[in-house]
């Protein structure tokens, strides 16, 4: 039994031929129906806009190098009010894509590598991912605080002693004796 494709909230899709020996400049902008797919799928209030700017060149090895920028405008929530928090993203992007049956290596320092099947490139999905993983983990509105009272109390508490435990082992202190 085979399980259908997962539907893709951003998919763009190109022939791997449509990248020509001079390479190939690619701009998307997503709608508004990907975009309020896309917060869903980040549990983010919304997202406005999200675009991208993409330059495609052969490099050796049969590999696509793709780089540009992702630029993008979301809202948050803050993570001490709730309040919603604006963002700008702006994220340099950074991808190599495989020829079909090519896996990818394991350098930690190099690009993003993408996986290509049947003479298509899927850049939707890894520029999705590049988004969610240029978000603020931790946004928070302007001026919210953390409460000063809980963190006081913990600063001035003093710390508790912990009750002296008798030692199962001090009945051996006094070594063997013989029958």
């Amino acid at each position: 039994m085979t399980t259908p494709d997962p539907v893709l909230e951003f998919s763009r899709t190109l022939p791997w031929g449509a990248i020509g020996p001079e390479g190939r400049r690619q701009a998307w902008t997503a709608t508004a129906a990907e975009c309020a797919a896309l917060a869903r799928r980040f549990d983010i209030p919304a997202i406005h806009d999200f675009a991208v700017e993409l330059q495609l060149e052969h490099e050796r090895g049969g590999t696509i190098r793709c780089r540009g920028r992702l630029l993008a405008h979301v809202v948050q929530s803050c993570v001490v009010t709730l309040e919603p928090v604006e963002q700008a993203v702006e994220e340099a992007v950074d991808l190599r894509i495989l020829p079909p049956g090519r896996l990818p290596a394991d350098d930690p320092e190099g690009p993003d590598e993408i996986e290509t099947e049947r003479g298509s490139i899927e850049l939707g999905e890894p520029l999705a991912e590049q988004l969610s993983l240029a978000l603020d983990p931790y946004p928070r509105a302007p001026g919210a605080v953390l409460p000063e009272a809980d963190l006081e109390e913990d600063e001035e508490a003093p710390e508790a002693e912990a009750p002296a435990r008798p030692n199962p082992f001090a009945v051996l202190k006094g070594g063997r004796k013989d029958p």
